[in-house]
Parts: C-alpha cells; sequence; structure tokens
C-alpha cells in the first residue's frame, strides 16, 4: 500500500525486526530435532552462521574457531589484519583509546597498503584448522588487485561487499583511476570457487545479483550496528522487509534459471528472535557483526566498528561499545546466562523453530508473520 509523502512523492510502508512476530503454529517440536544446516556452493554448514568481515569481530584465530562449530567467518582481506603484521596488538592498542583519538587511528591503519604477503598468511593460518573453510571479502573497486593471491593462498569462499554492490556500475569517461570497475557477471563466470555478493535491500537489485551467478546475495544496507550509512547517505531499507523483498527475487529466479540462490541476511541483528525473524522473512542464513563482537575471543576486545568506519573522506560508520557477553560458545552456543536474548543465538533460533513446528530453515522461510508493536511495548 502507497502512503503520499506529499502531492508529489508517494512511498511504500517498509518494517524492522521490531515491528513484526513470528506466529506459533498450531504443532511444535523439540528444539534437538530441528535442523539448521545450510549450503553455499559445495559447502554445507551446520550453522546458518556467517561472522561478517569486520576487523573487530573476525581474525584468523577467531575464523578457526567458528570453522570448528561448524560456522564460517569471513576475514577483510582489505582490513587490519592484511595491512599491518602486528594487528593484534594494533586492535588492543585501538581499544584503549578515546573515541576521538580511536576514529584518526583507525583511518590511520587503514591508510597503510594492503599487503599480498599478508593475504597470504592470513589465509594459510585460516587454512591450517583442518576441515574449515576458508572465507576472505573484498571491495568491487579492488577485487581484482588482490583476488588472485587469496585464490593461491587457498581461498574457498569469496564475498564481494560494498556499502551497495550493482551489478553494473556506470562511469563516465572512466570513473576514478583508484577504483575499477567490476563486471560482475563476467568476474564470477571465471571465478572457480563460490562468490558471495552484497549489500542490497530491495528485488530488483536483488534479482540481478542472483544473474551474475553469484551463489549468496548478502541483504543489507546501513543497517548494522556502528553503521551510519542512513544517517550520512539517506540510503537503505529496514531488514524485514528488505529480506522478504530479496527472498521474493530469489523465487523469481528460480523460475527463470532452475538456480537457488542463497539469501543471507546481514545486519540489524542483536538478539537471538531477530536471527529467527530474518529466517521466517526469507533468509537461508544470517551475517553477523555486532553479536560476535561481544565475545571474549574478539579482536575489537569489546569495541565495534563497521568497515566503512575508515573511510578517508567520507566515514560512514562509528566505533561503538559492545561489551564483552560472554566466550564465542556462548554467544553461539550457550548456555545463556541470562534473558536478553544476546547469547545462545543459535540455540534460540532453534527453539523458535520448534515452537513453529517446522524441522529446517526452508520450512521456517514460510512461517506466518504479524505486525506488532515493538517487543518492548505492551501488546494488547
Amino acid at each position: 500500500m502507497e502512503i503520499e509523502i506529499g502531492r508529489g512523492k508517494k512511498a511504500r510502508r517498509a518494517y524492522g525486526f521490531d515491528e513484526i512476530t513470528i506466529v506459533p503454529s498450531r504443532r511444535t517440536r523439540n528444539p534437538d530435532e530441528v535442523d539448521v544446516a545450510w549450503k553455499l556452493g559445495p559447502y554445507r554448514f551446520e550453522l546458518p552462521l556467517l561472522a561478517a568481515p569486520m576487523d573487530a569481530s573476525v581474525s584468523p584465530a577467531t575464523a578457526k574457531a567458528i570453522g570448528r562449530m561448524g560456522g564460517l567467518a569471513i576475514l577483510d582481506l582489505e582490513g587490519v589484519w592484511t595491512r599491518h603484521e602486528d594487528a593484534d596488538a594494533q586492535l588492543a592498542a585501538l581499544a584503549e583509546l578515546p573515541e576521538a583519538e580511536a576514529a584518526v587511528r583507525l583511518r590511520e591503519l587503514h591508510a597503510a597498503p594492503v599487503r599480498p604477503e599478508l593475504i597470504r598468511e592470513r589465509i594459510r593460518d585460516i587454512k591450517s584448522e583442518p576441515g574449515v573453510v576458508v572465507a576472505g571479502a573484498l571491495t568491487p573497486q579492488r577485487v581484482r588487485r588482490h583476488y588472485e593471491v587469496a585464490l593461491d593462498a587457498g581461498l574457498d569462499v569469496l564475498a564481494i561487499v560494498g556499502t551497495v554492490v550493482s551489478a553494473e556500475h556506470v562511469a563516465k569517461d572512466g570513473g576514478d583511476p583508484d577504483h575499477e570497475v567490476l563486471n560482475l557477471k563476467e568476474f564470477i563466470a571465471e571465478m572457480p570457487i563460490p562468490v558471495v555478493v552484497g549489500g542490497c535491500s530491495s528485488y530488483h537489485t536483488g534479482l540481478h545479483l542472483m544473474r551474475t551467478g553469484a551463489a549468496g546475495v548478502l541483504v543489507g544496507v546501513g543497517a548494522g550496528a556502528g553503521s551510519s550509512v542512513r544517517q550520512v547517505l539517506g540510503v537503505g531499507l529496514p531488514q524485514a522487509t528488505a529480506i522478504s523483498d530479496v527472498a521474493g527475487a530469489r523465487s523469481t529466479h528460480v523460475l527463470e534459471t532452475g538456480e537457488y540462490v542463497q539469501v543471507i541476511a546481514g545486519g540489524g541483528m542483536r538478539t537471538g528472535g531477530d536471527l529467527a525473524k530474518a529466517i521466517a522473512c526469507g533468509a537461508d542464513a544470517l551475517m553477523l557483526g555486532a553479536p560476535l563482537a561481544r565475545a571474549a575471543e574478539a579482536p575489537g576486545r569489546g569495541w565495534h566498528w563497521a568497515h566503512t568506519a575508515a573511510h578517508r573522506e567520507l566515514p560512514r560508520g562509528n566505533r561503538v561499545r559492545v561489551g564483552t557477553v560472554g566466550s564465542l560458545e556462548q554467544v553461539l552456543l550457550g548456555p545463556a546466562e541470562d534473558g536478553a536474548g544476546t547469547t545462545n543465538l543459535i540455540g534460540a533460533l532453534k527453539r523458535s523453530m520448534a515452537v513453529c513446528g517446522t524441522l529446517d530453515l526452508a520450512e521456517f522461510n514460510r512461517a506466518e508473520i504479524a505486525v506488532a508493536p515493538a517487543a518492548n511495548d505492551p501488546i494488547a
């Protein structure tokens, strides 16, 4: 339903996670019978979890730990870990700085060049853990500069991640010489490994990204903690609507091609209930940043920031204090020590699925959803 903003503009209503609720089914199941596994290309993961490519939440050590638990962690191949040999020490020092100094220091850390030998070293470090799938992220502007080194080092999954990623970038007179124009469809066709692309927040953009041959499409523009994209650029869409739109594009793509592309929700999820709502809206898997930055092992040491916070000309994020709520295992698998919903996230997802009587993620995609007041508001 369209809403008139003014005489010259109409808009549609969009919804965030706090504005919807999942309606329980007439039947229930035991949580231990629920299957939350999913597939990306040839790889099967026992947890529908991708750790977002953010320096505060993913290091080679946490990537290995998440992989052992059955998830997939994506290392930022243009972040601090591939620019500085002593990345962990740099992040430890950053955690001690006051906000104004930290913002300056973060940009200084990212001013150092990406070092191919460090890309190779970090990937091989993660690869040394038996059975762990290695994923790395590059921006569309610089993926051609670094992907070959990553592939040679043993990268298993590539994520091409930006604030907004489109299937076609239009540039006049060649555009900025420091930013290479990428034809996603041609590039992905050349890649011997699965490629995840995003973010996006609309049906049409999601469908175009699926048509590039991507194995997964990331949904979320300016939705994560620490991101100020919506304040700085004024773009984005509440996640419940964005996921539902891109899930609709997935259905169209299946009808057109017979190919199923994974829809990955990224950003805006703080609690187990948010994870459940993202799946119920149509997501196949969940990309988490801030929730994992709260783990004791997280390299951000209780701080979180989006990768766009370090942009040298137009930062689109701030460092935020998220604190520490428990070990990485507690955050994901429990046990939870309080009722805040920020630990045992996978356990909460399984219980939500069980309450709705669903066996797997695909069935939970079809759960009934209702528009409701925010969870902390009284419900009549």
